[in-house]
């Protein structure tokens, strides 16, 4: 049954680049038509926003122009963002654009490079945590620190990545470009990445050096758009408790106030699923209805209500 809306779904950078991929065009295209061809079913007429992490993108954008850096200039990482927003951005457009002509739907959409503006005193600056790029071994990990300076640090997923500051998002600068679109029924593409992370001075904007997470951007685009739902497409079907340990155990149905409680207790990992779960407290909060995560595999079951984990008042 088609869904109503309007429908936020985000999918994390980790669900476009998988674990293992090299990270080819061809393997994102791919990755993201096996989650489209099974959610179109239920997209095919709602008001429609669709954000995305970046994370992997950013950091081989990130790592080509450190490598080529004796030829031409590197780019900031704030600039590696809004790359990968047009990268991802069309990506999604030409996926969509095929499995919807696939069941004989035709809608528009357009990516919009988003800028979010942030506080220069926000305290992830001082304390860096948010993942980016491939998974590394420890060797290669401490090899990249000691040339670039990079922080690293072991992910709850295996092997070594690195960290960079993750401020709040306080604004969305193309907010109401997006409403437009989203009044249009255009199936609009923003907050990439979480958005490019700009500071705001006596009216000027300045991209700043930072990943803002976008789950927490995707919660401020939903309320501002009066999403009813939010669907988050991540590496895992759903939300566990003492996740990949000795009782890993998972969660159908978080209540709220219970997904409170877990956070509080550190049950998830910051930089990973925690976010995920305080933006949608967030969102629940605001009015919005629930929160669903799962993994793209498992899109279709959690959608039917046989797997994933749903947030709800």
């Amino acid at each position: 049954m088609p869904l109503q809306g309007p429908l936020v779904v985000t999918i994390g950078g980790n669900a476009i680049i998988k674990r293992g991929d090299e990270g080819s065009t061809d393997e994102e295209l791919e990755n993201l038509r096996l989650l489209f061809g099974e959610l179109v079913y239920y997209i095919t007429d709602c008001a429609l926003l669709i954000t995305h992490g970046n994370g992997p993108m950013v950091g081989e954008i990130l790592l080509r122009s450190e490598l080529s850096k004796e030829r031409v200039p590197p780019l900031p990482l704030y600039m590696c963002g809004a790359h990968s927003q047009a990268e991802v951005g069309l990506l999604v457009q030409q996926t969509l654009h095929n499995e919807l002509a696939r069941i004989g739907v035709r809608r528009e959409s357009a990516t919009v490079v988003t800028q979010v503006v942030v506080d220069r005193n926000d305290p992830s600056f001082l304390s860096p945590e948010k993942p980016i790029g491939l998974f590394y071994s420890r060797a290669e990990a401490q090899r990249l620190a000691n040339e670039w300076g990079w922080q690293m640090r072991e992910d709850s997923h295996g092997g070594h990545r690195r960290v960079v500051p993750s401020p709040l998002p306080h604004k969305v600068v193309e907010m109401e470009t997006i409403k437009r679109l989203v009044e249009e029924n255009i199936i609009a593409i923003c907050g990439g990445g979480g958005g490019v992370p700009v500071v705001e001075e006596d009216g000027i904007l300045k991209g700043v050096d930072a990943v803002v997470d976008k789950d927490h951007t995707t919660t401020l685009i939903a309320n501002a758009i009066g999403a009813e739902r939010i669907i988050n497409i991540t590496q895992v079907d759903a939300v566990y408790l003492d996740f990949g340990g000795p009782e890993q155990r998972r969660i159908d149905i978080m209540t709220v106030e219970k997904a409170e409680e877990y956070l509080k207790k550190g049950e998830f990992q910051p930089g990973s699923m925690a976010p995920k779960i305080e933006s949608a407290i967030e969102f629940v909060d605001a009015g919005g209805r629930e929160v669903l995560i799962t993994s793209p595999q498992s899109v279709g079951a959690a959608l039917s209500g046989v797997s994933g984990t749903r947030i709800i008042p």
